[in-house]
C-alpha cells in the first residue's frame, strides 16, 4: 500500500476542517512560483527566510515579558493601582499562557503550524490594544490575559515549526533563533520603555503580530505536518521549496514517509503505552528540561532585576536592566552560533555549571552584606560581586538553558504524541514560570542570599540531569532521534 493510500481516509476526514491545502496554495506555492525561482534557490536562504518570519512570534513573546518592568511606575500612577493590583497584571500573562499552552498542541496538530501562529497573533493584537486604551483594571487585565494566551501558543508552535523545516546541520542554530528573538523582544521593551509612555509602548507591541500575519502567507507549511495529514503533493512541494529546487530530496522524503507511516499504525496511544521507553524517556527529558529552565530562577531575576540592582547599591537600576538585556541578547547570539558546532548536551552542561558558580557568588555576597556596615568598603565590594554574579548567571542561561530545552523538546517527542506531550511540557514550563515570578519578590524580601542559594541548588540539579540523562541530538534527523529511543 502506498503512502497516499494509507493516509487517504485521514485526509478525507480532516481536510474539510483544515483548509490547509488552500492556505498552502495561497501562500507557499504562490510565493515559490513568483519568487523562489529567483532568489530562494539556496536551501539555507529559503529556511532562514521562513525562520525570520516566524521569529516575529517570539519577539512578541519577549515584548510581553519585558513590558511590565519599564511601565510599572506610570501605570500604577495613571490608573491609581496598588502594588498588588499591578502584580496581578504582571502575572496574568503567565495565566493566559498556561491556557494557550493547553490548547497549543491540539491546535497545531489539527490546523497546522502556520494556522496556529495565525490564531495566536489575533489575541495578541487585541490584548495590546486593550491595554493601550485601558481606563480601568478590567481592560488592563483582559488585555494581559489575551496576550498570554497568544504567547502560550507561540511558545510551543515556533520551535516545533523551526525543527520540522530545518536541515539537520542547521537545526540547532535555527532553533536557537527562537530564544534569541525572545531576548530581542525583552530588550526592545526595555529600551522603548525609556522613551515612550506605557500606552504608546502597548500600541508598538502590536507590530510583530501585524507583520507576522501577512508574512505567514508567503512561507510553506511544515512538510512533516503535511505528510502526517496525508497531503503528499503539498508535503513534497513544501520540502522542495525549503531545500532548494536543485536539491535531491528523495532520501529525506522517504525517511519522513516511513516515520509517518510507522506513527500512523500507532495512532491510539493508551496510558499504559507510556511505560515503553520510546514514550516515557523523551517525555521525561522534554518536561524535565522545560521545568528546570524556569526553576533555576532566571525569569524571577529578570523580572525583578531593578530591585536586585537597587539592593546591590546601583542607583540607576533601569539603565542597568537595559544593559543586562543587551548582554542576554549577545550571549544568546553566541549560543546560536555554537549549538550546531559543540552540540546541545555540552552547552547545557556548561550553562548549568556556569549558572551554579555564578549563583554561589551572588548568594555569598548577599549573605556577607548582611554582616557588614552599609558605608564600608566590603559592602561596596560585595555589591559589585553580586552584580557580576547576576550577569554571569544570565550569560550562562543564555548560552544553553535558555534556548536548548525548546530545541530538544521539539526534536525528541515522537510524532504520534507530539501535540499532547508538547502541550503538557509547555504548560508545565509556564506553570513553573508563574511560580518563580510569583514567589521571587516574597523570597527576596525574606532573604536575598537564601533565594539565590535555592536557585543555585536547582542549577546544580539541572547540571546532573543534563549530564546523566539528556541525549545529544546534533547532526541527526528527527526520524533518527526518535528511532533511537526504541
Amino acid at each position: 500500500m502506498s503512502f497516499r493510500d494509507e493516509n487517504e481516509e485521514g485526509r478525507d476526514l480532516r481536510k474539510p476542517f483544515l483548509h490547509t491545502g488552500s492556505w498552502y496554495r495561497m501562500g507557499s506555492r504562490q510565493s515559490s512560483m513568483m519568487t523562489s525561482s529567483q532568489f530562494i534557490r539556496d536551501r539555507s536562504v529559503s529556511v532562514l527566510a521562513c525562520v525570520l518570519i516566524v521569529a516575529l512570534g517570539p519577539i512578541q513573546f519577549g515584548f510581553t515579558g519585558g513590558y511590565s518592568s519599564p511601565t510599572q511606575t506610570d501605570i500604577t500612577r495613571d490608573l491609581k493601582l496598588t502594588v498588588s493590583e499591578f502584580s496581578v497584571f504582571g502575572s496574568l500573562s503567565n495565566v493566559g499562557a498556561m491556557v494557550g499552552a493547553i490548547a497549543s498542541g491540539q491546535i497545531a496538530e489539527y490546523i497546522g503550524r502556520k494556522g496556529s501562529l495565525m490564531i495566536a497573533a489575533i489575541p495578541n493584537i487585541l490584548g495590546w490594544l486593550a491595554i493601550s486604551f485601558a481606563k480601568d483594571l478590567s481592560f488592563l487585565y483582559m488585555g494581559r490575559l489575551l496576550e498570554g494566551f497568544g504567547v502560550g501558543i507561540i511558545s510551543y508552535t515556533v520551535p516545533v515549526y523551526i525543527a520540522e523545516i530545518a536541515p539537520q546541520n542547521l537545526r540547532g542554530s535555527l532553533g536557537s533563533v527562537n530564544q534569541l528573538s525572545v531576548t530581542i523582544g525583552i530588550m526592545l521593551a526595555y529600551l522603548l520603555g525609556l522613551f515612550v509612555n506605557w500606552r504608546v509602548l502597548a500600541t508598538l507591541g502590536t507590530l510583530p503580530c501585524l507583520i507576522l500575519i501577512p508574512g505567514l502567507f508567503f512561507i510553506p507549511e511544515s512538510p512533516r505536518w503535511l505528510a502526517k495529514m496525508g497531503m503528499t503533493d503539498d508535503f513534497e512541494a513544501s520540502l522542495q521549496v525549503l531545500r532548494g529546487f536543485d536539491t535531491d530530496i528523495t532520501q529525506e522524503v522517504n525517511e519522513i514517509k516511513r516515520a509517518v507511516a510507522s506513527s500512523n499504525r500507532r495512532t491510539a496511544i493508551r496510558f499504559s503505552d507510556l511505560k515503553h521507553r520510546r514514550y516515557w524517556f523523551p517525555l521525561m527529558i522534554g518536561i524535565g528540561l522545560l521545568m528546570l529552565q524556569q526553576l533555576t530562577g532566571t525569569n524571577g531575576v529578570l523580572f525583578y532585576s531593578s530591585t536586585i540592582f537597587q539592593s546591590a547599591g546601583i542607583s540607576n537600576s533601569n539603565v542597568a536592566t537595559c544593559g543586562l538585556g543587551a548582554i542576554q541578547v549577545i550571549a544568546t547570539g553566541v549560543s546560536t552560533w555554537l549549538v550546531d558546532k559543540t552540540g546541545r548536551r555540552i552547552l547545557l552542561i556548561v550553562s548549568s555549571c556556569g549558572m551554579t558558580f555564578s549563583l554561589i557568588i551572588v548568594a555569598a555576597s548577599f549573605f556577607i552584606k548582611g554582616y557588614v556596615d552599609d558605608d564600608s568598603t566590603m559592602y561596596t565590594v560585595m555589591g559589585i560581586l553580586s552584580v557580576i554574579g547576576v550577569v554571569g548567571m544570565i550569560i550562562g542561561f543564555s548560552l544553553g538553558l535558555g534556548p536548548i530545552p525548546w530545541i530538544i523538546m521539539s526534536e525528541i517527542l515522537p510524532v504520534n504524541i507530539k501535540g499532547l506531550a508538547g502541550s503538557t511540557a509547555t504548560l508545565l514550563n509556564w506553570s513553573m514560570c508563574w511560580l518563580v515570578t510569583f514567589t521571587a519578590p516574597l523570597l527576596l524580601s525574606w532573604s536575598s542570599g537564601g533565594t539565590f542559594t535555592l536557585y543555585m541548588f536547582m542549577c546544580a540539579l539541572t547540571l546532573v540531569f543534563s549530564a546523566l540523562l539528556v541525549p545529544e541530538t546534533k547532526g541527526k534527523t528527527l526520524e533518527e532521534i526518535q528511532f533511537s529511543f526504541r
